[in-house]
């Protein structure tokens, strides 16, 4: 190991065996509950966060949603030795010729501002009526293994968009949007609801099948 690995190394907590690269608190709690359901005796404290972590910072310069997302679990992969997950997502909608997405999060021009992002998609959308307000929730989940291993697993949520917020729950675009078959924005469903219809939780859980396999 080179110095600069040990560097970089020196600040995992003991005992952690995977990492999501990402300091998304919200994320990692998903990922988390998904990884602890698919993977029998992993403890949930054993997934951490980049948060704390001096990790090295990554340009998302890629123009797809598996481009940026393996730039950043290559990255953690890289300097923590441990495996790595990580996720890149975005909102597409079909009106807007499927944008934000990969810009999702800085649609506004000021990066994870979720409420100026959801004020200038409504101004967007305007009085677009219903039946032309179809969305979808497109996740990218990069896992990325010391030894080189790397696997891309998607998952998508489909549903339409709201004119206005409904619920305080999840974050981004959630109060906005209404999945197919739901009577409630994702930003009102509990955790455990979303998880088991996002496009974060389809590709999480089958990102887990290879965890569990790779951790043996």
């Amino acid at each position: 190991m080179s110095a600069a690995d040990s560097t970089a190394r020196a600040d995992v907590p003991t005992g952690a065996r995977v990492i999501l690269a990402s300091h998304n608190a919200k994320k990692l709690r998903e990922l988390q509950r998904i990884l602890a359901a698919a993977v029998p005796g992993l403890d949930p404290e054993q997934v951490i966060s980049s948060a704390g972590i001096s990790l090295p910072d990554v340009v998302e310069d890629q123009v797809t949603f598996d481009g940026n997302s393996l730039l950043k679990a290559r990255s953690a992969a890289k300097a923590t030795g441990l495996l790595a997950v990580a996720d890149d997502s975005g909102l597409a909608v079909d009106v807007l010729g499927g944008a934000p997405g990969i810009f999702s999060a800085r649609w506004s021009g000021r990066h994870g501002d979720d409420e100026a992002n959801n004020d200038l998609l409504l101004a967007q959308l305007g009085d677009i009526a219903d039946e032309h307000r179809g969305a979808r929730f497109v996740c990218a989940a990069a896992l990325v293994a010391p030894d080189g291993t790397e696997v891309v697993e998607r998952g998508e949520m489909v549903g339409r968009l709201l004119h206005e917020r409904h619920g305080e729950g999840g974050f981004g675009y959630d109060p906005l949007f209404l999945p197919d078959g739901q009577t409630r924005s994702a930003g009102e469903l509990a955790p455990e609801e979303k998880d088991a219809i996002s496009h974060r939780g389809k590709a999480f859980r089958a990102v887990a099948q290879h965890v569990a396999r790779l951790l043996g």
